[in-house]
């Protein structure tokens, strides 16, 4: 069994939001597929931190996550900034299994095991300056909680938490210094993370810094093939 990521699928089959419009996204969906089947066995779990749907509506969600669930593995999803169908727990929860999509499962607050990995994260929010508006305040602080109570699952299961956010905590000259704190109270040693397109990948950071590993996964960056992180969260190497 292995472990892979890949964000920011921007998938569109319930809605007019084509991607296509945008340079490197051409047919994005059947690449991605072909990749993925190609990759990605049924025994294999796969994290998938945000940018799932363009669907404003869950209920407008079906065709989009009747093509992930026939995709190959586990799925677990968080949310991104562009998930506005996005609800309660219970109400996805009743969605997934009312529609038998059975090898999805959502990430809020929790946890979910990958050997002695524990698998945790939440939507982060955009890195800013040391000062915030009070709505901006406010998410960060909820963010951070949110984290932190995932953490918590992990580390009360005796599992080493991986963190996948949708945001980068770190961009340019910009930090989130809310999720930061978070990072560095619970030790946390590697972070996955998409949201970035484009241009914003000549800036993005790949590599290490201030004692955390950091990886892009956004599915343009991964040219829509999900990447095999299996050695890089079993490694303690940094």
């Amino acid at each position: 069994m292995r472990l892979f990521a890949i964000a920011d699928l921007h998938l569109s089959f319930g809605t007019d939001k084509p991607m296509d419009i945008f340079e490197g996204w051409e047919d994005h969906a059947a690449r991605l597929y072909d990749n993925w089947q190609r990759t990605v066995s049924p025994e294999d779990t796969v994290v998938i931190p945000g940018d799932i749907s363009w669907a404003m509506k869950l209920e407008d969600c079906v065709k989009d996550f009747s093509f992930i669930d026939k995709l190959n593995g586990r799925k677990i999803i968080s949310k991104g900034n562009h998930d506005y169908w996005w609800t309660t727990r219970a109400k996805i929860d009743r969605f997934l299994a009312e529609n038998h999509f059975d090898s999805i499962n959502i990430m809020h607050n929790d946890h979910y095991s990958f050997g002695d990995i524990g698998i945790c994260g939440t939507r982060g929010w955009v890195s800013g300056t040391d000062t915030a508006s009070e709505p901006d305040a406010k998410i960060l602080a909820r963010e951070a909680g949110r984290l932190a109570a995932s953490i918590e699952s992990a580390l009360g299961e005796g599992l080493k938490p991986v963190v996948f956010l949708h945001y980068p905590p770190v961009y340019c000259s910009n930090r989130n210094t809310d999720i930061l704190e978070v990072l560095g109270r619970y030790d946390i040693r590697k972070v996955f993370y998409g949201h970035l397109h484009g241009r914003s990948h000549k800036y993005a950071l790949n590599g290490r810094f201030e004692g955390i590993e950091y990886h892009l996964i956004a599915s343009d960056f991964l040219h829509f093939e999900p990447m095999d992180i299996t050695e890089i969260v079993q490694s303690d190497n940094l």
